[in-house]
């Protein structure tokens, strides 16, 4: 069962008070002059970014690796939602402060919030009913499919070729994920109810791509915090990617287990 999130109120009363300097600022960090309580407060929401993404990444790993529905799954499951819910909240409520260009990283990390938690129920509710989180959901969904598309045109648009820094194939993610998004929505909605099956495939899914986006975000938008050797080299995009195939096998394995069980059942009926 997937924890509740007794931080989440502090994370939002620190980050509010932390507005007026962080509007100001390139990074999420205070200024100069700022009071110490900024400073260290700044400080603070910095380093909860940073280690919720870092052990957010290992636990997402123990939880693929380990055998669905044991222990060990369940429990690296549960520190990699609490670990990937504070570097998410965080990421996502101050990108918009930033005075630099942060558009798509506010976009991405609603993305991969609305994606963990979203992930998180469906495999905390073993009958999973359409209601009003599915619509609020598909909302979502359609937000970031359009959030995808207009940032592709301008990006195209743009002289630079880029929108904050991000080139238009960047966005094809969001209108990816908000497509598939969307549509498991509309499937629940119309469904009223999913089968175990399309319960855990949806659990799956969104749970590694949430994953994948922190994956990315990290081997692949901070080269700069791994020895040069290794920043032209095909190991950082492999690291960044591995979610993806890894996501596409357990998916794979869950419909094949299905199957067989299925047809074990039909032969013993026979």
């Amino acid at each position: 069962m997937t924890p509740r999130i007794p931080v989440l109120p502090v994370l939002l009363a620190v980050a509010a008070a932390l507005l007026p300097s962080t509007a100001l600022a390139d990074s999420l960090e205070a200024r100069p002059g700022d009071p110490a309580w900024m400073h260290l407060g700044a400080n603070a929401l910095l380093w909860a970014h940073i280690a919720g993404g870092a052990i957010g990444m290992v636990t997402g790993v123990v939880a693929l690796a380990s055998r669905k529905g044991q222990r060990i799954h369940r429990a690296a499951g549960s520190v990699f939602f609490l670990a990937m819910f504070t570097a998410y909240a965080i990421g996502a409520g101050v990108a918009p402060f930033l005075e630099t260009g942060q558009r798509p990283n506010f976009v991405a990390g609603v993305m991969a919030l609305y994606l963990l938690v979203s992930g998180a129920m469906a495999a905390r509710r073993r009958d999973v009913k359409a209601g009003a989180p599915e619509v609020i959901g598909l909302i979502i969904a359609l937000s970031i499919t359009a959030a995808g598309v207009i940032f592709m045109r301008m990006g195209a648009a743009s002289p630079s070729g880029t929108v904050d820094g991000s080139p238009p194939q960047a966005f094809l993610l969001f209108t990816i994920a908000g497509v598939f998004a969307a549509a498991g929505e509309l499937h629940l909605l119309v469904r009223k109810q999913l089968s175990n099956l399309s319960r855990i495939a949806r659990h799956l899914w969104r749970m590694c791509f949430s994953l994948f986006i922190a994956s990315g975000s990290f081997f692949l938008g901070q080269p700069q915090v791994f020895p040069e050797a290794l920043r032209d080299s095909v190991l950082l995009p492999v690291l960044a990617l591995a979610p993806l195939p890894v996501m596409l096998f357990w998916l794979g394995k869950v419909r094949f287990d299905d199957w067989r069980r299925r047809r074990v059942r039909a032969a013993v009926a026979a």
